[in-house]
């Protein structure tokens, strides 16, 4: 049977959803709700139509999973449970510090309406959280040590955008080499958020912008910039537009430990990622979940999942005898 798949939000991310499914037989897609005019969208899909979001909920029986593709400041907080409670739903909800929150008030929706929701999916949270969770169960005495990048941040970016007197702007967040190479050799440092990551700006200015001021707010930034080594670099729009316009991004997530009855031997599990499109990445996760989904509430499973939540078989298009044959 053909999963049919609805977008809400045409974004970076919902493009790459609609680019992934094209790489999933088992999928189709069935319609993209938008809060834009739909008239100043054209799909990659033939035949697909764009609808006002408004006419979300009304459809409600042609879409077997709905993918949320918004931001996690402001739109996923209100549209996961508002429409979890019509559709089953995937999200991307990365604000790590609110995900419980996020988790219960998805979770009573879900299952007012018995429809199967699973959040926080992508690749972090997501595929990192599940592979902080494996190697902590496998080396329950160790350390856990993310990095990112180098990539674009763009919800760095998008701070550095609303600050008046900057017209574009891309942030990478870069390693610091000396900190990963000790984590991987597993010497187990302490390190301060200083030390793990450093902070490059292009920054595109107004026209009459002052530099110096806007530099100097950079770097202060609180929550952003002002606990990180930053560099601000000033560039032409043409310069953003020919060096900058991918959105790469990636990772190590890292986990030292020991085993031993002295502890005598030293292990390190590393799993990393290196992306040219991160929004594409993404929404190849969320495909892969909306498969979980859609299988979940056909079993009769209702409320909010996680990837923790998820038997890694639900997720695959080959069958049980397909995965102990050719995976396993």
């Amino acid at each position: 049977m053909t999963i049919k798949i609805g977008i809400l939000g045409y974004g970076n991310l919902g493009r790459g959803v609609e680019c992934a499914i094209l790489h999933n037989p088992d999928m189709e897609l069935c319609g993209v709700f938008t809060r834009r005019d739909p008239e100043s969208i054209s799909l990659l899909t033939p035949g697909v139509e764009v609808h006002p979001v408004e006419e979300a909920i009304s459809m409600k029986d042609a879409v077997d999973v709905l993918i949320l593709c918004g931001g996690s400041a402001h739109d996923l907080p209100e549209q996961t449970p508002q429409f979890a409670r019509y559709f089953n739903v995937v999200d991307s909800f990365d604000t790590h510090a609110k995900i419980q929150e996020h988790f219960e008030k998805v979770d009573a929706s879900a299952k007012e309406g018995n429809k199967t929701a699973i959040i926080s999916v992508g690749w972090d949270p997501g595929m990192f959280s599940l592979n902080r969770l494996y190697a902590g169960a496998i080396l329950p005495g160790g350390h856990d040590y993310t990095f990112w990048g180098k990539g674009v941040s763009q919800g760095h970016s998008d701070a550095i955008r609303k600050i008046e007197g900057v017209k574009d702007a891309r942030q990478y967040t870069i390693p610091v080499k000396e900190s990963l190479e000790a984590v991987r050799s597993g010497k187990n440092p302490e390190l301060t958020t200083r030390q793990k990551h450093t902070r490059e700006c292009y920054v595109v200015l107004k026209e009459g912008a002052d530099q110096e001021k806007i530099r100097e707010e950079i770097v202060t930034m609180p929550n952003y910039f002002a606990d990180y080594d930053t560099e601000v670099h000033f560039i032409s729009e043409e310069e953003l537009l020919r060096d900058h316009k991918g959105i790469p991004h990636g990772g190590s997530v890292i986990r030292t430990g020991t085993t031993g009855w002295k502890d005598e031997n030293g292990h390190v599990v590393e799993y990393s990622l290196k992306l040219d499109s991160n929004p594409e990445f993404t929404a190849s996760v969320l495909i892969a979940y909306a498969r979980a989904a859609y299988r979940l509430n056909k079993e009769g499973v209702s409320g909010c999942k996680t990837v923790f939540d998820i038997a890694p078989s639900y997720l695959s298009i080959l069958d049980g005898e397909q995965l102990r044959r050719q995976l396993l």
